[in-house]
């Protein structure tokens, strides 16, 4: 299965916290399309009362199965990479954990409490190579919806247990006349 997969790296605002139990507020806030020539941490400037940081390098990757998110994800006008972010003790700076196109997935990572998650807006050059990819792989699929199958009465009377399917048992062979 071809898989898109692009080097990107990750900048990280740090600014301070209005909280009692926390020091330190941790975001993505930006995604740049190559990997900086810079260790993870590298002061980038300031964001208003927030420090931008180098937060390292990541590789986003894109699947041939998920090309129809990632469609759903430009044509939303506002085209965005999540990144998972996991914190570390103290206030270190967090471990870069996952970076996505795809909504449903970045969506998902939200669910346990404990990551980080931010979608940032994605740069021109990524859209442009995830555009190309979805060109090359998407294929249009319906929804067909699944028929139940009917269920048969007396299949399910029998699947009963103890007594009751004992008595249900009995009552049949009467009926049949196999007493």
């Amino acid at each position: 299965m071809p898989t898109l997969t692009l080097p990107i790296g990750i900048v990280l605002e740090k600014r301070k916290a209005k909280s009692p139990w926390l020091d330190w507020i941790w975001e993505a806030a930006a995604i740049l399309p190559e990997p900086a020539d810079a260790e993870p941490g590298a002061p980038l400037g300031r964001n208003g009362e927030g420090e931008l940081l180098y937060g390292g390098a990541a590789i986003l990757e894109a699947h041939t199965i998920e090309t129809a998110f990632y469609r759903d994800n430009i044509a939303s006008g506002m085209p965005q990479i999540w990144v998972i972010l996991r914190s570390q003790s103290g206030d270190a700076m967090p471990e870069i954990v996952q970076v996505t196109c795809d909504p449903t997935e970045g969506e998902g990572f939200t669910e346990t409490g404990w990551d980080i998650v931010n979608a940032v807006p994605m740069p021109e050059p990524i859209i442009a190579a995830l555009m190309a990819f979805i060109d090359e792989h998407h294929v249009e699929t319906s929804y067909i919806k699944r028929k139940r199958d009917r269920a048969d009465p007396e299949a399910l009377a029998f699947g009963r247990q103890g007594p009751e399917r004992d008595r249900l048992m009995r009552e049949l062979r009467e009926k049949e006349g196999k007493v």
